[in-house]
């Protein structure tokens, strides 16, 4: 849990025995890639924390295409955050792309947080800022970035992605084909 604990202590003002209450409720698990950590049409009830491994976020549109929405590496907190805090079905399935370990963050604990920390209030939401500021970067990339843009800027966000990901994954999450992902590629190492 040191991992967890580094990143809330850098977040909010927290004492060793708040820490500890707090991560008391919470705990470690392990997925396999291509293991499936929350399932669409279910409301989610917990928040991850991801120790190693990478996860994707992806939804399936009435036509049965899966896309891609998101990645979400080390350090990072992730779930459909706003169905978690409406308690709603999610349209979501977060995937394990290669063996992931998560710290759990259920409901219960998070609840208690609020209540019994006393930055508990502050820490949600600047977890929920760095939710919303990504989502809005995200929607303003498909809009005013062209593909070439977006694919320069994409290590940037994800570092390493174009290793742990597979690339139609990738161009999925950058709303173009894998082909035309392919000749961006090829454009940007012909340039090194």
């Amino acid at each position: 849990m040191e991992q967890i604990k580094q990143a809330i202590s850098r977040m909010i003002n927290i004492s060793e025995r708040e820490m500890d209450d707090f991560l008391g409720g919470c705990f470690l698990k392990k997925f396999k890639r291509k293991e499936i950590l929350s399932y669409p049409f279910k409301v989610p009830h917990e928040i991850f924390f991801i120790n190693s491994g990478i996860i994707r976020v992806a939804i399936t549109d009435n036509k049965g295409t899966e896309h891609t929405l998101h990645f979400a590496l080390e350090n990072q907190f992730i779930a459909d955050y706003s169905c978690f805090i409406q308690r709603s079905p999610s349209l979501y399935s977060l995937e394990a792309l290669e063996s992931t370990e998560v710290a759990v963050l259920p409901r219960a604990a998070i609840e208690w947080g609020y209540r019994n920390l006393t930055e508990g209030d502050k820490l949600g939401r600047l977890i929920a800022e760095f939710y919303f500021i990504y989502q809005d970067n995200r929607i303003k990339d498909q809009y005013i970035r062209t593909p070439k843009e977006r694919y320069d800027s994409i290590a940037k966000v994800f570092p390493d992605i174009h290793n742990r990901a597979p690339q139609h994954m990738i161009a999925s999450y950058l709303g173009i084909t894998p082909v035309h992902l392919s000749r961006l590629k090829k454009e940007d190492s012909s340039k090194a």
